[in-house]
C-alpha cells in the first residue's frame, strides 16, 4: 500500500486519456502553464510596487499649509 509501481501509474494515465481524451488534456496543460506564467509576471510586478510612495512630501505638505490656507466654500447642488 505504500508506493505504486510504473504498472499502476501506466494504467491511470490510460484511464485519464481514455477519459478526457488528448486534445482536452492538451488545452487544460495550456491553460495551466498560462496561469503559472501570469502568476510568475503578476509576482514580478508585485514586487516592485512594493516601495512607499513618499510619505515625506505629504508631511512637508501639511506643514506648509498652515502658512497658506484657502478658505473654499462648498456649493449645493440642487
Amino acid at each position: 500500500m505504500g508506493s505504486f509501481s510504473i504498472w499502476h501509474w501506466l494504467i491511470v494515465l490510460l484511464i485519464v486519456v481514455m477519459v478526457f481524451g488528448t486534445k482536452k488534456l492538451k488545452n487544460m496543460g495550456s491553460d495551466l502553464g498560462g496561469a503559472v506564467k501570469g502568476f510568475k509576471d503578476g509576482m514580478k510586478d508585485g514586487s516592485a510596487d512594493d516601495k512607499p510612495a513618499a510619505p515625506n512630501a505629504q508631511v512637508a505638505n501639511a506643514a506648509g499649509a498652515e502658512k497658506a490656507t484657502i478658505d473654499v466654500e462648498a456649493k449645493n447642488k440642487s
